[in-house]
């Protein structure tokens, strides 16, 4: 396990924004012998053949053809993005010029005080003019840049007293005392270009606190991001290294899942939907061979869950919450926020209880309604039988989450069984399972 986990902590420490986690995602594949597609070139694919596919340089697509003919799509899928603080574009002089801040607007839903008083960098993309055109390029300052002070208690006697925090005036980062200093020339040289080759940049606050293994027994993990780059990371390293795979096996890393997966390379988009018609076509399938094996597909959505929090049980359904360490969670809702269902749900328990792998049942608290699911977004563009799992964690949204040490192992183990399991429906809630 040890291996496995610095090997997470490594891929999350490569991965301050969803620009770079795509790219290690990219890297990764490239590694286990994937091939790089593009949307915009006609594609050529073999049986046994293995591909991945990027938009927008945020999210990816990956897969891989048996050897043989198949029967369905055997898919996964993650989201690469986090909660974080977005720079906009101009910085801040504050104090008669005694201060640079930074100005920033929320991403998605963090929790505002786990980012103050802790050291914090910037990452993201640049727009770059070249004599070509336009490309990107990715900006990573690697090193501590920023903090966002408390204010301290006795100047704000009321702060333990649950006082919100207002984005625009508390969560201003801290850049500098020289007056005039610029992020933006700082970091294109840190790029190595110029300033004026910047024609528009997404620059985002990170924590680069580096993951640790803690506790007596070692059964804890602790990192940023662990939302949802757990998941990624083990749907990565199933889709890399399962064994004679029966169906076409798809991994989907999407980007802007924290802000509702609205955008063209959101799980609210034609991404995957595209994907699999461009795979069917290519490999000579009719429409209606392709929607049959649609039909008879399965997809596994991937993000983490809340474990029962020991200072706040009430939080979590008396009888219902689940546990860090106790293997992946299937999540439940019965308005349907989560995909699974008694049909979903019992295919996948079956597939994890052949490898070993333990599952345990979630249900939100019923006066605490859950969000939606990367599967329910999804299925409004390619309707497939889903299920939705994760692994229980604690403080989710924080620049700083924990897990259990033993479910990562969990997790990667119950991916990669069930891109083995070689499965597919032969008719309306009957499935089989081969391997």
């Amino acid at each position: 396990m040890e291996k496995l986990h610095q090997e997470l902590f490594d891929f999350i420490s490569s991965s301050p924004t969803a620009f770079h986690a795509a790219a290690s995602a990219a890297r990764i594949l490239k590694e286990a012998g994937f091939v790089q597609l593009e949307e915009t070139t006609p594609w050529t694919l073999v049986p046994g053949g293995k591909y991945f596919i990027t938009r927008n340089l945020s999210s990816v697509i990956a897969f891989r053809l048996p050897e043989g003919d198949y029967r369905a799509f055997q898919i996964v899928a993650a989201h690469l993005d986090s909660p974080s603080y977005k720079l906009k574009g101009k910085g801040i002089t504050a104090c008669g010029g005694k201060y640079e801040m930074l100005d920033t607007e929320m991403y998605g839903g963090a929790i505002s005080a786990s980012w103050m008083d802790r050291p914090l960098s910037v990452a993201g993309r640049l727009m770059l003019r070249t004599d070509q055109g336009v490309e990107s390029k990715l900006v990573d300052a690697g090193k501590d840049m920023l903090v966002i002070p408390n204010l301290c208690i006795h100047q704000n006697r009321g702060v333990n007293d649950g006082k919100p925090l207002r984005v625009q005036a508390d969560m201003l980062p801290l850049y500098s005392l020289h007056k005039g200093a610029d992020l933006k020339t700082q970091i294109a040289q840190m790029a190595g270009v110029k300033p004026e080759a910047i024609l528009a940049e997404e620059l985002y606050v990170y924590n680069r606190t580096p993951g640790t293994v803690w506790g007596p027994d070692e059964e804890f993990i602790s990192s940023a991001r662990l939302d949802d780059l757990e998941c990624a990371f083990s749907a990565l390293k199933a889709i890399t290294e399962a064994e004679k795979i029966q169906n076409v096996a798809v991994a989907c890393l999407f980007d802007n899942e924290e802000v509702g997966s609205g955008t063209r390379q959101g799980a609210d988009s034609n991404f995957l939907e595209n994907v699999l018609r461009r795979i069917s076509r290519s490999l000579g399938r009719s429409e209606e061979a392709h929607e049959a094996a649609v039909a008879s597909s399965f997809l596994v959505s991937a993000d983490n869950a809340h474990a029962v929090h020991p200072n706040h049980p009430e939080t979590s359904d008396q009888v219902n919450g689940v546990w860090m360490n106790e293997g992946i969670v299937v999540k439940f809702s019965g308005n349907q926020r989560y995909t699974s269902d008694a049909v979903s749900a019992s295919v996948f328990r079956a597939i994890c209880q052949a490898a070993g792998v333990p599952v345990q049942a979630f249900y939100n608290h019923s006066d605490i309604p859950g969000g939606s699911t990367l599967g329910h977004l999804s299925g409004r563009h390619v309707s497939i039988t889903s299920v939705d799992i994760g692994l229980a964690q604690l403080a989710m949204h924080s620049s700083w989450e924990t897990a259990g040490a033993r479910d990562l192992g969990y997790m990667a183990a119950g991916m990669t069984a069930f891109y083995q399991a070689g499965l597919f429906s032969g008719a309306d809630c009957q499935w089989q399972i081969n391997g």
